[in-house]
Formats: structure tokens, C-alpha cells, sequence
């Protein structure tokens, strides 16, 4: 089984599901995932709400993080920036490539591009997740 498919089972029931994330690819090195684009989750306006597309991307480098420390640990954000660029209509899906900046024994970085699906920049966070030693 793929490491998406896996991260996709392990997150069933959770709010990455509820959210409506799909794991596309995964590994050490990032996360590439979507999130449909679809009503619920819009303002009145119509557009996707900022909130969701933060929770996608603190799913995205929560579990990135998750798959670079080790199986004792645990992890929380413990600093989050998101700059928004353009809306994301509800007549598709968004896409988030998280990519890390710093991978340290007890922070790490990650930054998530949130684009279209014509590859337009609708937002760009970047997290860090603290990683908790289990005790």
C-alpha cells in the first residue's frame, strides 16, 4: 500500500475527512494532497473559507512532521503564517504541496502552497510543529 493510501486510512473518521482532504502523494520529503472545493466549507461569498484552507495545511505539516520523528514522539503547531493571494472558487478542488524548510530533532518547519487546479497561488503558510518526546 502506497504511503498515501495509508495516511488516507489512518485519518479516517479524523478531521482530515471531514475536511474532505485527499492524500495524493507522500513521503519524507512532503505531502502532496487536494481538498474539494465544495460548499460546506465556503464563506457566504461563495469561496472556500480561509479556515479551511489553514486546517488543510496544518493537516498537511502536522503530518508531515509525523512521518519525520520518531514513533515514540508526539507533535503540535506551535507557530502558524498564512498569507492569502487569491480566492478558491467552489467549482473545483484545491491543491497543497507542503515541502519542509527545517527538519530538526525538536522543530520542524513546513511550508504549504495552496493552489487552483489551473496551478494559481490562492494561499502559502508556513508552520512550525514542535516534536514532544513521549513521557
Amino acid at each position: 500500500m502506497a504511503l498515501a493510501d495509508e495516511l488516507q486510512e489512518r485519518t479516517k473518521r479524523k478531521f482530515p475527512e471531514l475536511l474532505g482532504i485527499t492524500f495524493l502523494e507522500a513521503s519524507q520529503d512532503g505531502i502532496k494532497a487536494e481538498l474539494d472545493a465544495r460548499e460546506e466549507i465556503t464563506t457566504v461569498a461563495g469561496i472556500v473559507h480561509g479556515g479551511a484552507l489553514m486546517g488543510f495545511a496544518d493537516t498537511l505539516g502536522a503530518v508531515s512532521t509525523i512521518l519525520n520523528m520518531p514513533a515514540d514522539c508526539r507533535t503540535t503547531t506551535i507557530e502558524s503564517k498564512t498569507n492569502f493571494f487569491r480566492a478558491a472558487r467552489t467549482d473545483g478542488k484545491v491543491i497543497g504541496t507542503c515541502t519542509p524548510l527545517h527538519k530538526g530533532r525538536t522543530t520542524q518547519v513546513w511550508q504549504t502552497r495552496i493552489t487552483d487546479e489551473n496551478d494559481k497561488l490562492c494561499a502559502l503558510i508556513t508552520q512550525t510543529q514542535i516534536v514532544i518526546p513521549a513521557g
